[in-house]
């Protein structure tokens, strides 16, 4: 299916690796230009070759910032151009026992995971409207909706941003802009992937071994395998085409079926 999204234009936070990449290569593939972002300077540029390498016709670029710090995500936001598609992406997550989170911790976790969308929303959403035609996309977790004993505070962040956009959803009434989340399962993302194979290399198991025995954990998986990258991009880049013109304050499962369905 042709998404139609040539000559759009898309800015991706969090996409020099994992899902955020992902996201980044899939738009491009259906003719969007795309602008990553990262914390390092070194990293971005990275990304930004790699991704004019694999896609030589396409308009890619990058720019440097970090969720964490206020100057830093007031300066990008200032930086940024007007874009026709907006991907909240960038987001931390760790296993950490509720007692050992201090305040600073979970201001840190609402500053990246919440603060950063909201921000970025707030600086594309009005051109988006003033245009008539945009696209904001809030990668959330189904951690937000099942929230998991040992990541309460990431879980409580990804039930903030499925909120947000939700409430952004309404700003948009009788416009063709749309604000939707997606709410992603178990992921084989970079950084899970190298939690799998410290855990592996500790327990003498290889490592596709011990994605089974991590996946077999979650009882309620439909899929019985964790997600890949990709498949989360699928879902952003449908929603952030104009083949979605009717799906808005949607909140769309790609979770391998780990949560109940409820009609």
């Amino acid at each position: 299916m042709d998404l139609d999204l040539g000559g759009r234009s898309a800015f991706v936070s969090g996409s020099t690796a994992g899902i955020g990449l992902a996201i980044a290569r899939s738009l491009l593939r259906e003719g969007a230009d795309v602008i990553i972002n990262g914390r390092d300077e070194r990293r971005v540029a990275d990304a930004v070759a790699g991704l004019r390498a694999e896609f030589p016709r396409a308009d890619v670029d990058g720019v440097a910032a970090d969720f964490a710090s206020d100057a830093e995500s007031t300066a990008l936001c200032d930086r940024l151009p007007d874009v026709d598609i907006l991907v909240n992406n960038v987001g931390l997550f760790e296993q950490r026992a509720f007692a050992d989170i201090d305040d600073a911790a979970w201001r840190h976790y609402i500053d990246v995971n919440v603060l950063s969308g909201v921000r970025l929303s707030r600086r594309m959403l009005p051109g988006m409207i003033d245009r008539g035609w945009g696209r904001v996309v809030f990668v959330s977790s189904e951690s937000g909706v099942d929230v998991p004993g040992d990541m309460i505070h990431y879980g409580a962040s990804k039930a903030a941003v499925a909120a947000i956009a939700n409430g952004l959803a309404k700003l948009t009434r009788g416009t063709a802009v749309t604000v939707n989340t997606v709410l992603g399962g178990p992921t084989f993302s970079d950084g899970v992937a190298a939690a799998v194979t410290a855990v592996a290399a500790q327990s003498g198991l290889p490592v596709d071994d011990m994605k089974r025995a991590i996946i077999g954990t979650r009882t309620t998986t439909l899929l019985e395998r964790f997600i890949e990258p990709d498949e989360i991009a699928a879902a952003v880049t449908y929603l952030a085409s104009p083949r979605a013109s009717a799906t808005n304050g949607a909140a769309m499962r790609v979770d391998g079926g780990v949560l109940p369905t409820v009609y």
